[in-house]
This record gives C-alpha cells, sequence and structure tokens, in this order.
C-alpha cells in the first residue's frame, strides 16, 4: 500500500489473535504497522509481532527491490513491535538502528547486548535527513511506555505517531462501527492513564503541519484530521465525548437488573441518550469505554460479602487505575438485609478527581417496592436535569 509517494506500507494482519495483550478481546483481529520511507536514504519505521517476521520481510523485500534499508526507527519497544528487530538485522546487517536513550535499555532487556549492531541515539527535536525527506523526532514518554517516540516526515507532513490514534482490528477488515469505538477502546484500555502525557505530546504536535498520521495499529488517517484530533484532545483532558448516561450493573437474581431496566425507561422517556452494561457478562474494556464517553454514569449493584459484587469491584478499579474524572455518579444499591453496595462504591472513588455524586442514592431490598421506585424516579429526575 502506498502512504505516499515516497512512504510505503508493509505491515501485516494478524487474524490468530484472540486476546491483545493477553485481555482485550479483537474479534476483528489486530493490525502491526510498519513504514518504509524510500530517498537517497532508506527507513524502515518499526517491526511487526514475532508471529509474522516471515510475511514481514518479504513485504519490506518487495518494497526495496533490489536496494538496501540505511535506517531501522525503533518508536516503540512493545514485543508486538519490536520482536522482529534482531530478523531485520541478521538479512539488513549494516542498517543502523535509531532510538532513543531507554530504547536501547529495553532492546538489551528484552533481546540480550548485541555489540555488532550499528545504533544511534537521538534527542527530541533531532532531525535526520535522508534526501529529500526531514525527519524530526518528538520524544512523547509514557504514551504510553517510557521510550515512546513519534517520527515527524517535515517533506510529506506525515506523523508516525507510534501506539497514538491507533484501534483493535485487523486493516483487512472492514470495521462495521468505524474508526471511533475501537480507538476509544484501545485508548481508554491501554493508553488511558496516561492523559497529561498524551496531552502534552498533542501539544507539540499541534506546531507541526500534519497531513497524515501513521500508527503502529489500525488505518492510516488522512484528509480532515480534526475528527481524530479532537476526539484525542477530549479523551486526554478526560472530557466527556458527549452527554448521556451509562448503566453498569450486576445482578444476582434478576431484581438489581429489573432496578436498572426501569431507570433506563425514565430516563430514556426524558430524552437522555442511554447505554446499559452487564459487567458479569459484557466486555469489560467495552464498558469502560462507554464509561469515559458519557458524562454520567450509573453504578448498581447487590451488597456482596459485606462488600460489592466482584465484577462490579473488578470495574472500578478498571476505572479508577485510569484516572476517571470529570463526570457525574449515581449508585444504586441492592441488599436484603444489611446493604452497604453504595458506600462501598464510593470509597473506591476515594482518590478520584473531579466527581459529582447524585444527591439521589437508591436502596433496593431484595426488590423494588414503592419506595424504591420511587427513588428511581427522583434519580432519573436529578440525572435528566
Amino acid at each position: 500500500m502506498k502512504v505516499t509517494e515516497d512512504i510505503k506500507y508493509v505491515g501485516v494482519n494478524d487474524h490468530q489473535i484472540d486476546l491483545f495483550e493477553g485481555q482485550y478481546i479483537v474479534p476483528l483481529g489486530m493490525a502491526y504497522n510498519s513504514y518504509v520511507i524510500m530517498d537517497e536514504k532508506i527507513v524502515v519505521m518499526d517491526t511487526v509481532d514475532r508471529n509474522f517476521g516471515d510475511e514481514w520481510l518479504a513485504n519490506l523485500a518487495a518494497v526495496l527491490g533490489d536496494r538496501k534499508p540505511d535506517y531501522l526507527i525503533v518508536q516503540h519497544m512493545e514485543p508486538d513491535h519490536s520482536s522482529n528487530i534482531v530478523n531485520f538485522l541478521n538479512v539488513y546487517p549494516d542498517a543502523t538502528v535509531i532510538g532513543n536513550g531507554k530504547t536501547f535499555t529495553f532492546m538489551e532487556q528484552f533481546y540480550g547486548k548485541n555489540d555488532s549492531m550499528k545504533k544511534q541515539v537521538v534527542k527530541n527535536g533531532e532531525e535526520l535527513v535522508l534526501g529529500k525527506h526531514v525527519l524530526k523526532f518528538v520524544l512523547a514518554p509514557m504514551v504510553h511506555w517510557p521510550e515512546v517516540m513519534f517520527t515527524y516526515d517535515c517533506t510529506d507532513k506525515v506523523l508516525f505517531s507510534a501506539d497514538a490514534f491507533g484501534k483493535f482490528g485487523a486493516n483487512d477488515v472492514e470495521d462495521p462501527e468505524g474508526w471511533d469505538c475501537e480507538a476509544r477502546r484501545y485508548y481508554f484500555g491501554i493508553v488511558g492513564k496516561y492523559g497529561l502525557q498524551v496531552t502534552k505530546v498533542l501539544k507539540a504536535a499541534a506546531a507541526l503541519d500534519i497531513q497524515t498520521i501513521c500508527p503502529l495499529h489500525g488505518p492510516v488517517l488522512s484528509g480532515d484530521l480534526s475528527h481524530y484530533l479532537d476526539l484525542y484532545t477530549k479523551w486526554a483532558s478526560y472530557t466527556p465525548e458527549e452527554p448521556g448516561v451509562f448503566i453498569a450493573y450486576t445482578s444476582i437474581y434478576g431484581n438489581t437488573k429489573v432496578a436498572v431496566e426501569k431507570l433506563a425507561e425514565l430516563l430514556g422517556a426524558k430524552g437522555v441518550k442511554v447505554a446499559v452494561s452487564d459487567l458479569a457478562r459484557e466486555d469489560w474494556a467495552e464498558a469502560v469505554e462507554d464509561a469515559f464517553r458519557y458524562d454520567r454514569l450509573v453504578l448498581a449493584t447487590t451488597t456482596y460479602n459485606n462488600g460489592i459484587f466482584p465484577a462490579m469491584h473488578s470495574f472500578i478499579e478498571h476505572l479508577t487505575e485510569r484516572e476517571y474524572q470529570n463526570r457525574t455518579i449515581a449508585f444504586v444499591e441492592n441488599g436484603s438485609w444489611a446493604p452497604v453496595a453504595a458506600k462501598n462504591m464510593k470509597a473506591l472513588f476515594e482518590k478520584s478527581k473531579k466527581i459529582t455524586y447524585t444527591e439521589t442514592t437508591v436502596t433496593i431490598k431484595s426488590a423494588l417496592n414503592a419506595d424504591s421506585k420511587a427513588a428511581l424516579e427522583k434519580l432519573a429526575e436529578e440525572l435528566a436535569g
């Protein structure tokens, strides 16, 4: 695939994978992207997952023809991108590997010491001249590893963005939901904790004239980039993407589920956009995505072992470890003799920033009755107000 006249795509698609990073469901597979810049000097941008070394090297050879690469730029040392560095050097031993100081520290940790490797350590803002193409390096620490860096091609105005702007899904499969959904799930699942660092690098990128974004996962982004940049700005600043209520619940015998369905019905009747997830049965990463997407969150669960149901406990931890903030939260608790779920859920947000709690907390004792139905109606009024 041609990105520009001189920039070629040599990545691979993975349809064998079931869990990305051992935890994220990827029904549409995964793409490991790699690029080649053809000029007087030739640059290869990153390698791919270890299971696709032969395919990647064949893709690379097809683009290079009878030429050989001068440089391999390593933007990110996670193994799904770095696992074929050794294989690359076995085929192209004269190529110089470019990275920052932390890059080579991680490289030795993963793949051992290589005294014969030619390496070039770069710093933030340094440039590499290939001929007509001039590359500028933008260090992006903790987006989402400490050695991450972006590379900007000043000539074709292309930003090679490492894991930023990536998404779940192979590139040879059409995503029926478009870019946003799986990019959002990817961002908040993997990068979400590091909003401050993402915001910082976005400000640095804003000074560049970017016409194309080449991430390490997902499609190449081109044309009007404002939609992608706007979403990333919101995600990085923990700003709700749109108004709406996300209801996440667990239910043992179905009574909490009945309450959730009633609340969703009441909110819908008031014109509020509502999304609902059963945390015990649905993908937790999808639930995390929706919690960050909307500006209001309802957590409904049962008291369990004098605490809260395990799936809800885990879900809240997924939120707090990703710096969940700038939202309104409401609680619905159920307990037959000593309901304490609301108190325990709120305690898990103790260190969270900029959280507003509704005045109304709904307590259900076993099943809905007149009092708890009235409380649901009051909560719906408050959330819709």
